[in-house]
């Protein structure tokens, strides 16, 4: 079953079972989906879906935190459930030292010395670990070896 299937099947079961916010959130996903197939001109794999996945829970994960500043408990109650549900769809996250692993294995690979090689060893880490870990806290581990490295 590819992961579109998986995603109708389960907004379908929500309507069924009147689950508001999963449904919510599976409409928005699959709405995301069909917009960038018609961008693309071509349908999504699995591959596709979880960069969409992926973006959302990035834009949700910047929700929160802005209701949060703006204390609007009542929003980040709801976000965090959203977000709770997409992250059923992503791979299993990476743990921080698995991701500090991986960044030590590219910076020895790109011959990093320091804070200035910080893109070379983004371009390289990230397709490695897309969809299975956030970006914003690869970027904060890669900065911090480098830092380190100084």
């Amino acid at each position: 079953m590819t992961l579109q299937e998986r995603l109708n099947e389960d907004a379908n079961a929500a309507l069924r079972g009147h689950h508001q916010v999963r449904l919510s959130i599976l409409r928005q996903v699959r709405s995301a989906v069909h917009n960038e197939e018609i961008a693309r001109q071509k349908p999504l794999d699995d591959e596709g879906v979880l960069q969409v996945v992926s973006r959302i829970v990035r834009e949700n994960r910047e929700s929160i935190e802005m209701f949060q500043k703006g204390n609007r408990p009542d929003l980040v109650q709801k976000a965090e459930a959203e977000l709770a549900v997409l992250m059923e769809y992503l791979p299993q996250q990476l743990p921080r030292e698995e991701i500090a692993r991986l960044a030590r294995q590219v910076m020895q690979e790109v011959g990093a010395k320091g804070p200035t090689d910080r893109g070379k060893v983004m371009g390289r880490l990230m397709p490695q670990v897309r969809g299975k870990a956030d970006g914003a806290q690869v970027n904060a581990v890669v900065t911090e070896l480098l830092a380190a490295m100084a």
